[in-house]
């Protein structure tokens, strides 16, 4: 079987329409992301998207490169890429690094689909072969808010996650805005506090967004707040998503324990596919919805992220539209929506422009 012989990671910088802020100082004003590429002895190739997040998991562009280089890599060249307990084990030694090792766990997936002569998105096989999407809504003024909830209607987006948490006063004049906006056109909005709702008035503020008609609300509070959060989600106010309290496998089984949430936000890009199987199966064995997240994917991360969306249990929107506000990107194609849907279909062809890779990595 084919054996893993090289792991090269190639820094790339995007530009973005706008920039994307959230919860108390979070900001975002280019994809300044990872490829990620494996290539195995007999010639097969897998590539992914690793975002570095300092702010959320403290990785960096630089952090995701050396960690590859001269850890993982070195723990990984020469295995069998369907040798998947050792190649776990050896992963599962460094600690932290989410994106760096999920990016590394889907090449290896599509490493072993091309080694079997198939796509990614054959290999996978999701039963759901159209998938509802959202669009991630950054805080910003009014018309700026506006202009790009506009815009990406007009690209197909039929779900908006508002972002909240900084001034609540604003954010429920935004959504009234966005509400009055696009009344009778079928659009649906839920929130995403970023653990920025003061635990004193959490319950009240909740009762408030589902007085005006959001749908539910991501990380209300902060993650250490257990015991509140738990309480939170028994108070059925509405139904709360769980993200940064959701790292990790480890961390969906102390979640579980407590209770604390409803949907499970599952991102593949710090979770690769392993482990997203493993946090899909297991929240489905405790009732919860589940959908998949976002980390600000251009359109490759978007791919490996829509294959992964269209498996049963899935049954909640996926913020698969960030590639939307790129204005450029490093793919041969594009990615559309119809709708408020993406056909997964688009994933098979969608592949890596090495011209437009070099175009866009620094230096």
């Amino acid at each position: 079987m084919p054996k893993i012989a090289e792991i090269h990671t190639i820094p790339f910088r995007l530009p973005m329409a706008g920039s994307l802020s959230w919860g108390k100082a979070g900001h975002l004003s280019a994809a300044e992301h990872v490829l990620v590429r494996v290539v195995t002895d007999t010639g097969h190739t897998g590539l992914a998207e690793a975002p570095p997040r300092p702010t959320i998991y403290g990785e960096t562009v630089q952090s995701i490169k050396a960690i590859i280089q001269h850890h993982l890599a070195p723990r990984l060249v020469g295995l069998d890429i369907d040798d998947t307990e050792t190649i776990s084990r050896q992963m599962s030694a460094i600690a932290n690094n989410h994106t760096a090792k999920g990016a590394l766990d889907i090449c290896l997936h599509e490493c072993r689909a091309a080694a079997r002569g198939q796509t990614l998105l054959e290999y996978l096989n999701p039963p759901q072969r159209r998938v509802k999407v959202s669009y991630i809504l950054g805080i910003a003024d009014r018309d700026t808010m506006l202009a790009e909830a506009r815009r990406v209607y007009d690209q197909g987006v039929r779900v908006l996650k508002v972002k909240v948490g900084r001034n609540f006063a604003d954010d429920l004049a935004r959504i009234q805005v966005l509400q009055a906006e696009f009344a009778g056109s079928g659009m649906w909005l839920y929130a995403d506090a970023n653990e920025g709702l003061p635990p004193q008035d959490a319950a009240a503020r909740l009762r408030r967004l589902a007085e005006l008609g959001i749908l539910y609300v991501e990380e209300p509070l902060p993650v250490e707040m257990i015991p509140e959060r738990a309480a939170l989600r028994q108070a059925e106010i509405l139904p709360l998503i769980a993200d940064d309290s959701t790292f990790t496998p480890r961390d969906l089984a102390r979640e579980l324990r407590f209770n604390t949430f409803d949907i499970l936000n599952i991102k593949t890009a710090r979770t690769g596919y392993t482990q997203s199987r493993q946090m899909l199966e297991m929240a489905a064995s405790q009732g919860k919805g589940v959908m998949v997240g976002s980390q600000a994917s251009a359109t490759l991360g978007t791919v490996r992220a829509a294959v992964f969306a269209g498996l049963d249990g899935i049954d909640y929107p996926s913020e698969l539209s960030f590639f939307l506000k790129i204005t450029d990107d490093i793919t041969n194609h594009p990615l559309r929506l119809e709708n408020g849907y993406l056909d997964l279909q688009q994933c098979a062809g969608i592949t890596l422009d090495e011209a437009r890779l070099r175009q866009f990595a620094p230096g």
